[in-house]
């Protein structure tokens, strides 16, 4: 078991939230969940020795880190104001979710205010390495609440970086995710001109592949294009629109003409409106929406 004196309190515990909140678990942290209506999750963590608690809070009282997974700011800032009232003095929030650092630079003072800590710790990887601990994390906090975190972390994180105070995790998590998405945006409109000048998918895929072109989210993303797996990456197409409308916010907060993820921001924002806004409308998807608004048929 570990020695620490920390409680746990995890909440939102979906695609990635159930992974990490099992490695707590694992390393002997006591963990408190907070009820939800997809029960799958919170019953297979309550049968491993989590708590679940009814209300923020219960979570708040019991809690001396609380762990936040949520689609996005405007979430993330209901959970805080509803804690808060509860919280005990010197709770460190933990934000994993990829949320606006502007928000997030608010949250720590209001937190501050109280006595109480915030750290933004993105998160990098996929639901499988959230299940085997292998995530990676960019973290913005003081110096003091890095170092009280990081045990905590290293149980669900392989790479962990502290990029500086808060919202610094944030900034670089909107980098990270302007890149990955920059590249769907890419692969979308490759794919869709291919196909117009008669190249198919797989003749593409042929040549990119294992070149210096070659990555390994060029892979999960081809997974969907040329073998037709539609879990291949299952990140919303929503919340991409969303990550890249904060990218844009942060840009125009510093004056910096931002053409490209205009671009790749607009690729999303189409296919949202066209349908791609459900649950299940992940990234690798917005190839078929680039083609339809092309008149592309494979």
């Amino acid at each position: 078991m570990n020695n620490t004196a920390e409680t746990i309190g995890f909440i939102g515990v979906g695609l990635m939230g159930h992974g990490i909140a099992k490695n707590l678990l694992a390393a002997g942290y006591p963990v408190y969940v907070l009820a939800h209506r997809n029960r799958a999750p919170v019953e297979d963590l309550l049968s491993k020795g989590a708590k679940e608690v009814k209300t923020l809070a219960d979570m708040a009282r019991n809690t001396t880190v609380i762990h936040i997974c949520a689609p996005g700011s405007p979430e993330v800032e209901a959970v805080v104001a509803e804690l808060l009232p509860d919280l005990r003095p010197d709770t460190v929030i933990i934000d994993c979710s990829t949320s606006d650092p502007n928000s997030t630079a608010r949250l720590a003072a209001r937190l501050a205010e109280q006595g109480c800590h915030m750290a933004d710790a993105p998160l990098g990887g996929t639901p499988v390495q959230a299940e085997s601990g292998e995530l990676s994390t960019m973290i913005g906090a003081t110096e003091d609440i890095y170092a009280r975190i990081t045990p905590v972390v290293e149980t669900w994180a392989r790479s962990i970086v502290h990029m500086g105070d808060n919202g610094a995790g944030h900034k670089m998590k909107l980098l990270n995710n302007f890149l990955s998405l920059g590249y769907a945006a890419m692969y979308s409109e490759a794919l869709a001109l291919a196909e117009k000048v008669g190249i198919t998918t797989a003749q593409f895929d042929s040549v990119i592949r294992g070149s210096r072109m070659d990555c390994g989210f060029y892979q999960t993303f081809m997974g969907y294009a040329v073998e037709g797996n539609r879990e291949a990456h299952k990140f919303t197409l929503k919340n991409a629109l969303k990550d890249t409308s904060y990218l844009a916010n942060m840009a125009d907060g510093v004056n910096l003409a931002n053409p490209i993820g205009g671009a790749v921001k607009n690729s999303f924002a189409l296919a949202f409106a066209a349908g791609g806004d459900g649950p299940e409308d992940y990234v690798p998807h917005l190839v078929d929406y680039v083609m339809a608004q092309n008149g592309v048929k494979k």
